[in-house]
């Protein structure tokens, strides 16, 4: 009689429906610390290991996919250190966009090695002749490469701005081939960086 009157669950339901939702706000009830907490809990111990170590190969599978994407979009995050930073990008773009002589190198020194199988000594000299001249031929290459490359660099970051060791960064990109270039080509042929 004297006590607070109880409302009903349809008298609860219009005075919720009275509340109209307003915008920014998070137009629900604050959930009960004790109902968050129980949602969190989990066992120290694993009871199903199977089921536990299936779950933890999956995630680590998931995580390597998501950094190999995108360490071939070039993500500066997911790069190595090596990789990262302005200039390397400049280089590597630089290096993608020329088309070199290096990324032969590996497929001419395999017919090369099929040739010096042949047993005629002639044949062989001639091989061995050809070979040095494709690799004199090809650090000749590259050192052209890295002389108009440098020089871009140069006049993009300023004299004192090209990195220690952006010699070799750009070497062993143009001794790759195209496909197998981590992280991958950004730019088509002649596209060069600007």
């Amino acid at each position: 009689m004297f006590g607070r009157s109880r409302t009903t669950e349809t008298e609860a339901d219009e005075a919720r429906d009275a509340h109209a939702e307003r915008e920014g706000a998070k137009n629900r009830p604050t959930p009960k610390r004790r109902d968050q907490e129980a949602a969190r809990r989990r066992p120290l111990v694993v009871t199903d290991r199977k089921e536990a170590k299936r779950v933890d190969k999956e995630q680590r599978r998931e995580q390597m996919a998501r950094r190999r994407r995108g360490m071939e979009t070039g993500e500066e995050k997911f790069l190595p250190t090596r990789d990262r930073g302005p200039q390397r990008r400049f280089i590597r773009d630089y290096v993608d966009a020329r088309r070199n002589l290096g990324e032969y190198l590996l497929p001419a020194m395999l017919i090369v090695l099929a040739v010096s199988i042949v047993t005629d000594p002639t044949i062989r000299a001639i091989g061995q002749l050809l070979t040095w001249l494709l690799v004199l031929v090809v650090v000749v290459d590259t050192a052209f490469m890295w002389r108009a490359c440098k020089k871009a660099l140069v006049a993009k970051f300023g004299a004192d701005g090209v990195q220690k060791g952006s010699w070799g960064y750009a070497a062993m990109r143009v001794f790759q081939m195209r496909r197998q270039r981590l992280p991958k080509p950004q730019v088509e042929r002649g596209q060069y960086p600007s």
